[in-house]
């Protein structure tokens, strides 16, 4: 089978096996965070935790939680790794340095997963198992909640109440991630992703030489790295090494456990509203951006006209043979369209446009369709964005599902989406004034303005993918990515929830012929001129400097 059909036959079959689970899964989902009665597990849980299930939250209270959970969280998996040396599992591979600690630790527990570190001589197998894994599962957990919360406020009227933050990371965890992780775990491992408690086998090679080939329990962060959009590789070669994606159909598996719960909770959405036309049209200029970002990725590495890749027939470098030019382009879309970071490919050796579409899928706000829950939350505060912009137009007062905007409405939806912005254009420009930012780049011109923005891009967007051009030990990446990961995760949730708090505490009021329908074609096509507009006017300067100027040349 040719690369380009095998890529059509893998689009296929990942959209059709996204359609079955839509709606039982969407459904479920939304049964599962308005249901009024709880697992015997959950109680045991909130009776350790002290927490009453059945009282419900300010916005405040519930940010508090989530700032909450989050610090202690980022304190605990830096102890781990600092006292990895007495724990089991550890392979004689000894503490942690500080610094890759922190970084490590808030990279975790924001869902970004940026690792600066080699995995498989850095982390034991404890670190790996009750440090990582745990926060691939809590940090999707806190992402659905956040959506969820977020949900309500649309759904709510004069109350000040949007849930209780410790229910909904339980449910989330219990009854969603866990379940789904277990059943995909056999899979993987069925289908030949290693699971394994020795640190590794020695082998003889062809020239008579002996080596060791590491091991680690991939399968079982493999599939929660893939369905939390985490991205985080138990080995250095993330996706594209055969122990965590061994062939095509574990590399389907994968990108299906990506995008099935972002692209199903528009399906929850629309159910918790009482309007699932409403999550069609979320989902519609979703699979919209994505479609569109995937053919320009595909068909810039696939017709690329650089002297090497014209010689070879096409840009193979940095490419896994059993994958090609169209499995790559397709998981490259994927993981960049949510907050995911995996990869199966090397980033750094796409085409300029490749490479630029790479990006600009995480500087549209990761919503096509992003990650566990952000990407339904993000997508929200654009759609805040769109109806602010056609009330201004029409000029009236905008709303959206019967919730008036006014000026706290949109003020937190501006923060929201702004932190990210701020972040990599800030953080990419005092970069690039530092002495010591040559130094850590493997390329000049465009291709090295390329690597830091993209770096920028993927931290402040919690995505965690990188260029691996750069080199991002020193002091001040290792900092300043940390900044922009707190920052891209948590000023967003925040701003969110005062959102919702805001819009909870609004009547509902009935649908007039000056209002804008929200159902239809018209909304979709708003919705996504405003994500591409805004991504452009603010990110175009800087993408000129960079992937267009090396795509042009």
């Amino acid at each position: 089978m040719s690369d380009t059909a095998a890529g059509f036959l893998q689009v296929g079959l990942l959209l059709v096996a996204l359609a079955v689970v839509y709606k039982p899964l969407g459904d479920y989902m939304a049964k599962v965070f308005s249901s009024e009665k709880h697992l015997k597990v959950e109680k045991g849980l909130y009776k350790v935790a002290r927490v009453d299930p059945d009282t419900e939250q300010h916005w405040k209270t519930y940010a508090s939680g989530v700032l909450g959970f989050s610090f202690v969280a980022v304190i605990l998996l830096y102890l781990l790794q600092r006292l990895q040396s007495i724990l089991p599992w550890n392979f004689d591979r000894g503490a942690v340095s500080p610094g890759v600690a922190f970084n490590t630790a808030v990279s975790f527990v924001t869902n970004t997963n940026w690792q600066s570190y080699t995995p498989e001589s850095t982390m034991g197998h404890f670190v790996q198992m009750a440090g990582l894994t745990v926060q691939n599962f809590l940090s999707a957990a806190v992402g659905l909640a956040v959506a969820i919360a977020v949900t309500r406020g649309f759904v709510r009227s004069r109350t000040d109440r949007l849930g209780n933050f410790w229910v909904d990371l339980t449910r989330g965890t219990v009854r969603i991630m866990l379940p789904i992780a277990f059943v995909f775990a056999i899979v993987l491992i069925a289908l030949g992703v290693v699971q394994s408690l020795k640190s590794g086998i020695d082998v003889v090679n062809p020239d008579g030489s002996q080596s060791r080939i590491a091991l680690a329990p991939a399968a079982s962060q493999e599939v929660v790295k893939e369905l939390g959009t985490n991205g985080g590789g138990i080995f250095n070669g993330n996706s594209a090494h055969p122990f965590e994606n061994p062939n095509a159909w574990t590399n389907l598996i994968e990108m299906f456990l990506i995008l099935v719960i972002p692209v199903s909770l528009t399906r929850t959405f629309g159910k918790l509203v009482g309007n699932t036309r409403q999550g069609y049209v979320l989902l519609s200029v979703m699979g919209a951006l994505w479609g569109l970002m995937l053919a320009v990725i595909w068909s810039s590495e696939a017709f690329t006209k650089s002297p090497a890749a014209l010689a070879a027939g096409a840009n193979l470098e940095g490419k896994e043979q059993r994958f090609g030019i169209g499995l790559t382009s397709i998981f490259a879309d994927t993981t960049t369209g949510t907050s995911t970071g995996a990869v199966n490919g090397m980033h750094d050796s796409l085409s300029g446009a490749g490479g630029g579409g790479t990006m600009l899928n995480m500087l549209l706000g990761e919503v096509s369709p992003g990650g566990v829950g952000t990407g339904l939350y993000g997508i929200l505060v654009m759609a805040v964005i769109a109806m602010f912009l056609a009330g201004l137009m029409v000029g009236r007062t905008p709303e959206y599902l019967g919730k008036k905007l006014g000026k706290r409405e949109v003020t937190c939806a501006a923060i929201s989406m702004l932190a990210m912005p701020t972040v990599v254009l800030l953080g990419a420009g005092v970069a690039l004034l530092l002495p010591d930012t040559a130094g850590a780049m493997s390329n000049s011109g465009p291709h090295g303005l390329s690597e830091i923005l993209y770096g920028y891009a993927s931290t402040g967007n919690n995505n965690g993918s990188a260029f691996g051009g750069l080199t991002a030990t020193n002091g001040w990446f290792q900092s300043s990515f940390s900044v922009a990961m707190l920052i891209g995760r948590f000023v967003p949730i925040i701003a969110v929830l005062c959102l919702a708090g805001s819009l909870a505490s609004q009547r509902k009021v009935p649908e007039t012929a000056g209002t804008l329908p929200t159902t239809g074609p018209l909304f979709g096509s708003m919705l996504a001129g405003t994500i591409v507009l805004v991504a452009a006017l603010t990110f175009i300067p800087a993408l000129a400097l960079g992937p267009i100027a090396e795509a042009l040349a």
